[in-house]
């Protein structure tokens, strides 16, 4: 696994992650609904060009599997293709977010509780809960914060 920095956000990485952001979030946000997906990948692009850090992770072959991306200390956002979930490659970008980022906040939606796992897993857990996320929708979040050592 080999993780890169992107500094040049082309159209083609934008849509490469556009692309990964669509199956995972179809792979583990089953209470999003057709619209509630369409709707919301409306916002990725500009969310991708907007992040400071826009981080990817290659497998062997080269190819994009995951992404993430990191505003000051928070993960701001970490998908990773469905055929890769459960073989380290979240943990790898977690522990790289950590390392070089000093990440120690996270927000998650409650209703994806292999997310909420997984981050309890990494060391992080529940500080505040809101019924609503950033866009008024009802899909409560978890902020979640990592103690810092």
């Amino acid at each position: 696994m080999t993780v890169k920095e992107i500094e040049e956000r082309s159209n083609d990485i934008i849509k490469c992650l556009l692309h990964i952001w669509e199956h995972s979030v179809r792979a583990t946000h089953s209470f999003l609904s057709e619209e509630d997906i369409q709707k919301i990948s409306k916002c990725i692009p500009n969310a991708l060009l907007q992040v400071p850090h826009l981080i990817v992770i290659q497998n062997t072959d080269y190819d994009v599997v995951g992404f993430m991306g990191i505003a000051d200390t928070k993960l701001e956002m970490l998908f990773i293709v469905p055929e890769e979930r459960g073989r380290g490659v979240g943990k790898h970008l977690v522990e790289y977010a950590i390392e070089k980022h000093s990440v120690n906040e996270v927000c998650v939606n409650e209703q994806n509780p292999q997310a909420v796992g997984f981050y309890q897993h990494m060391g992080f857990s529940v500080s505040k809960r809101t019924e609503y996320d950033e866009q008024g929708n009802s899909f409560p979040l978890l902020f979640m914060n990592r103690a810092v050592t």
